[in-house]
């Protein structure tokens, strides 16, 4: 993939220099220095050969149409067309898919705070792709919906706290649970924002109660960063955080194995969209599928697993499987089951 996108990125290159006025007919050795510029920042010649450009210049003329000339007089390449430029040159079907599926990807974001600034330039790509060629266009956006989210509360503090995590600075808010009203003053490092169902929730390390903690956005009020950059020192790898987690809960224990039952249509559900990367089959039976999975227990696995109500008998853990049946004994007192 990294190869691709450096073509590409030549081809432009090279498009934009035998395009510039300013600078008409570059050689071969120009164009293999501005394309190694603008991939590497230097043009010692250490990354891109001559016969690299030579190929570039040969896709180009034969599958881009190039109208791409050697002049022996000027020493340098040129277009014997003054309207050509790879710009102009129209994109494919699934080009455009791919550029409607990103801009009504784009367009549930424009109204968040942290990317307000772009607000415009999203209206016109949603616009630019919206006046297209294609006469099914607006009967094609219709057939696909995309998952937004309902309550964008808290995210006003996205971008304030993104400075913060990368200026190193503590960081002040007020902070409730949903248990109680009451809001308690929290002074933390930031160090990893993190969105999960929609909601964004922040990775700090708690000044006070000296640990690693998660705090929904939606919950803060008063968000102030100081101007005093912090100097502890805090281990935390925000690339191995969350790699034994399933949703936002980490907590001080080790992942466990967890072992449980699904009924055949439940396991092929489970099977297409794994709890957690760890998840694996263990046994394939006529009637159920057993799968393993090495996890912290949190509040979110349970949630998981019940989702799937009677279709999924949890195994092992001891804990975990007395914790899901309390909740469903609770469940059919309730219901007066």
């Amino acid at each position: 993939m990294g190869q691709i996108k450096n073509a590409l990125i030549r081809y432009r290159v090279i498009d934009k220099a035998i395009r510039n006025k300013y600078k008409p007919f570059p050689s071969k050795a120009e164009l293999r220095k501005a394309c190694e510029d603008a991939l590497f920042g230097n043009d010692d010649g250490e990354n891109i050969c001559d016969s690299t450009i030579e190929k570039d210049l040969f896709f180009l003329r034969m599958e881009q149409d190039a109208p791409i000339k050697y002049s022996k007089r000027n020493g340098g390449y040129y277009y014997n067309s003054d309207t050509f430029s790879l710009d102009d040159i129209p994109l494919t079907d699934q080009d455009m898919d791919a550029i409607r599926f990103a801009a009504n990807t784009l367009s549930q974001f424009k109204d968040v705070e942290m990317f307000k600034q772009f607000g415009f330039a999203i209206d016109k790509i949603v616009e630019k792709v919206a006046i297209s060629n294609d006469p099914f266009t607006e009967e094609s956006s219709s057939l696909v919906q995309f998952e937004a989210a309902h309550s964008v509360k808290g995210n006003e503090f996205l971008s304030i706290l993104l400075t913060a995590i990368r200026q190193k600075k503590y960081t002040y808010f007020e902070y409730g649970g949903f248990t109680s009203e009451k809001k308690k003053s929290r002074k933390v490092v930031p160090l990893l924002l993190k969105e999960y169902r929609n909601r964004w929730y922040l990775i700090c390390h708690d000044c006070v109660k000296e640990t690693i903690i998660t705090y929904a956005l939606e919950r803060m009020e008063n968000v102030e960063v100081s101007d005093i950059i912090s100097t502890e020192i805090i281990t935390f790898n925000n690339e191995k955080f969350f790699q034994n987690a399933i949703g936002i809960t980490v907590n001080n224990s080790n992942p466990q194995l967890v072992l449980f039952k699904a009924e055949n249509v439940a396991s092929k559900y489970i099977d297409s969209q794994p709890f957690h990367t760890s998840q694996t089959i263990v046994k394939e039976g006529k009637n159920k599928t057993t799968f393993s999975l090495q996890v912290i227990i949190s509040e979110e696995l349970i949630r998981s697993l019940m989702s799937y109500g009677g279709e999924l008998e949890v195994i092992e853990p001891e804990d975990l499987r007395n914790t899901i049946k309390k909740r469903i004994v609770e469940m059919s007192e309730r219901y007066d089951i």
